[in-house]
């Protein structure tokens, strides 16, 4: 049996290391017992089990340390959710309908958590609900934020209208990455350039929609991760590099770099209440700081990656959400900047 304690569970992957490694220090620093989860592992070397009944309602977990039951977790950190990793042998229509009740019996274990209390970062439902895209830019609009033009559709009339709209500066992106990390194995689409000659080669619309956006001038990008309230801003200018122009994360390692960055006191409010009417503690935004020094919002990302900014900037982001994970029912904080090198970490 695994001691009961104050168990975090930190749901991730086998290939995860930094980010997870810094926040169960960060945990272990304040008396809790971290418990790493690769969720790849389930079914094939995780039990899980949801009881329900007259008795009430137990969840309980068997790792090779032994069994946790529900009641021993304080918290849970959804890290990283990946697709059960099954035996080979499995026959295809066999595979596809073992991975979806596998996802659905660990959904419904992670559902009977967080009926018990446990806290979560992010909450289930409104971790799903805020990739919403377009929610997203609408709250944003509403709380004063400026979003650029956008367009999701399929049609490709209404594209080359839009094209012509945004004067010729249009990006295309996805709604839905299709890749857990930058450094995944799966395909990864970054937000393209469009110009004209591609406005005839839009018949790959009619299998999936895009997102088309104006493309917006670029003195730097921010990335802000903002918890509970509290916003840590990082910034980098990939104008150099020719691939890293339109989408940073194509940049080459030694083309741009993280610097600390400066939000203003206003945009630094909006994101935080933005963050919390999408329900979330965690997100991770991004902006763009056109020439002219305007704050051009851009998305928020629920499961976004901060571990370049605390590696590069020693912005304390582990401890900002261990100390997240563990302030039961506590309202957000009210909103405030990270934005300098801090004196302790």
């Amino acid at each position: 049996m695994l001691p009961a304690r104050d168990i975090v569970l930190l749901l991730t992957h086998g290939g995860d290391y930094y980010t997870v490694d810094r926040v169960a220090r960060e945990l272990s620093r304040r008396g809790a017992h971290p418990l790493r989860l690769n969720t790849e592992g389930f079914p094939a070397q995780l039990e899980l089990t949801t009881a329900l009944g007259r008795m009430g309602e137990e969840v309980a977990l068997r790792t090779a340390d032994g069994e946790l039951r529900g009641e021993a977790l304080r918290a849970v950190w959804v890290r990283r959710m990946v697709l059960p990793r099954l035996d080979e042998a499995l026959e295809p229509s066999w595979r596809e309908g073992c991975v979806r009740e596998s996802l659905a019996a660990f959904e419904g274990f992670l559902e009977g958590l967080e009926a018990r209390g446990c806290r979560f970062i992010n909450p289930l439902v409104a971790g799903q609900a805020a990739n919403n895209k377009p929610r997203q830019l609408r709250l944003a609009q509403a709380l004063g934020l400026e979003v650029p033009r956008t367009l999701v559709t399929n049609d490709a009339a209404r594209v080359r209208s839009f094209f012509e709209q945004v004067e010729g500066r249009m990006v295309a992106k996805m709604l839905t990455p299709l890749s857990q990390s930058m450094e995944g194995g799966n395909p990864f689409v970054y937000t393209s350039a469009i110009g004209r000659e591609d406005l005839e080669a839009l018949e790959g619309l009619r299998h999936s929609p895009m997102v088309f956006q104006e493309r917006i001038d670029k003195r730097r990008e921010l990335r802000v991760v903002v918890v509970g309230g509290r916003c840590f801003t990082g910034a980098i200018d990939a104008s150099r590099s020719v691939m890293g122009r339109v989408d940073w994360r194509r940049a080459g390692p030694q083309e741009c770099r993280w610097e600390p960055g400066e939000l203003p006191a206003d945009v630094a409010e909006r994101l935080a209440r933005l963050v919390a009417a999408l329900g979330l503690v965690y997100g991770a935004v991004d902006l763009i700081v056109t020439p002219e020094g305007r704050h051009v919002f851009l998305e928020v990302n629920p499961g976004g990656e901060w571990g370049m900014l605390e590696h590069e900037l020693g912005l304390p982001i582990a401890a900002a959400l261990a100390e997240a994970l563990l302030d039961e029912g506590a309202a957000p904080r009210h909103p405030s900047q990270e934005n300098a090198w801090p004196s302790s970490s």
